[in-house]
């Protein structure tokens, strides 16, 4: 295990408090809302913030130790940093940016060099290298960052939402190209992201951070198949629903009962996909099981459909096409009925 590490820091009205582990090769993605401690937490194990408590070990090197006052200078912590804006020195050339590591360390000018020319051989800049950053496009820039990074033959990989300032067609490039040099990269990598494709592409194991605090882990594919919190399941598109389980039915927390096909009982959770939910202007017929009367609170273009966001007594995302919408004639205020076979409902215990 490289990476071990419970990090608690107070900040204001937020105190962060969370503890991981990191084994060689692997990636850990930590996801979480703005504001939630995810940057903090970053800054922490680059030596760039003290914490208030707990530890962070590498290799089994204390490189914070509260109780025992051991805190190593960010200089000197074998790690690598990939900024979200990449933050390379504008008046430096993009060799002399990627070598900066290696010269600070000792290695000689011509040593330093040669190291940086390799690595932007490996990260397809090697014709690049005399150019200085403004010349460059943000996704050579990041590809730039990453081999500064990694130059060094890092213990500790940590990478500050790399890929959300580029457009999409150059963040599927570098995602791709940066899961390559993931795979084999030997040390410890922490992802931090709000994206969850970001962190299912490139992670091995995911931790959702709220409030500065861990409330779900586990890897891309658990995570997504079970939310614990609804920002979990916002995040992958679900509607999540707590409630008590009846039968062939579930009696929800805020009211309203859901059918479900399985016979459940206690504490559960209820999940429901945007896509699964159809919507009428006025109560279908057949009596179908679940069809509970709603109101439009708002509606967002997501890919070729809209996402509509539906308040009720069963709150819910639905997924509709731009012609059924329009066809529906619906706005912000509009009343629905949103219907919901009992087989398209997932039911979990809390």
């Amino acid at each position: 295990m490289t990476l071990g590490a419970h990090v608690v820091v107070r900040r204001g009205p937020l105190t962060v408090d969370v503890a991981l582990d990191v084994a060689d090769g692997e990636v850990l993605a930590v996801l979480g809302p703005n504001g939630a401690g995810k940057s903090t937490l970053l800054r922490v194990l680059a030596g760039l913030l003290p914490p208030d408590g707990g530890r962070v070990t590498v290799d089994g090197q204390p490189w914070d130790d509260v109780a025992a006052r051991v805190r190593l200078p960010a200089h000197r912590r074998p790690l690598g940093m990939v900024f979200q804006d990449h933050l390379l020195f504008p008046h430096l050339s993009v060799l002399d940016n990627v070598a900066f590591g290696p010269r600070t360390r000792g290695a000689s000018k011509a040593a330093a060099r040669g190291a940086a020319a390799a690595w932007l051989e490996r990260v397809g800049l090697a014709d690049l290298g005399a150019r200085r950053p403004g010349q460059l496009s943000g996704g050579q820039a990041q590809r730039a960052a990453l081999a500064r990074a990694l130059v060094g033959d890092p213990a500790l990989l940590l990478l500050d939402e790399p890929l959300s300032a580029l457009d999409a067609r150059t963040r599927l490039a570098v995602r791709a190209e940066l899961r390559r040099h993931l795979a084999e990269f030997g040390g410890s990598t922490v992802l931090v992201t709000h994206d969850p494709v970001d962190a299912t592409a490139l992670a091995d194991r995911v931790l959702v951070v709220e409030d500065g605090t861990v409330v779900q882990a586990g890897t891309p594919a658990d995570v997504a198949r079970h939310p614990r919190t609804d920002y979990v399941a916002r995040l992958v598109g679900l509607s999540l629903l707590p409630g008590t389980g009846e039968g062939l039915a579930v009696r929800l927390a805020g009211g309203g009962v859901v059918a479900v096909a399985e016979p459940v009982a206690g504490p559960v959770l209820v999940a429901i996909r945007p896509e699964s939910v159809a919507l009428y202007p006025s109560r279908p017929g057949g009596s179908p099981r679940n069809a509970w009367p709603a109101t439009l609170a708002g509606a967002t273009p997501h890919g070729s459909t809209v996402r509509c966001e539906l308040d009720g007594e069963v709150p819910l995302l639905a997924d509709v096409t731009a012609t059924a919408f329009a066809e529906l004639g619906l706005a912000p205020g509009s009343l629905v009925w949103a219907v919901v076979k009992a087989n398209e409902v997932t039911v979990y215990a809390r």
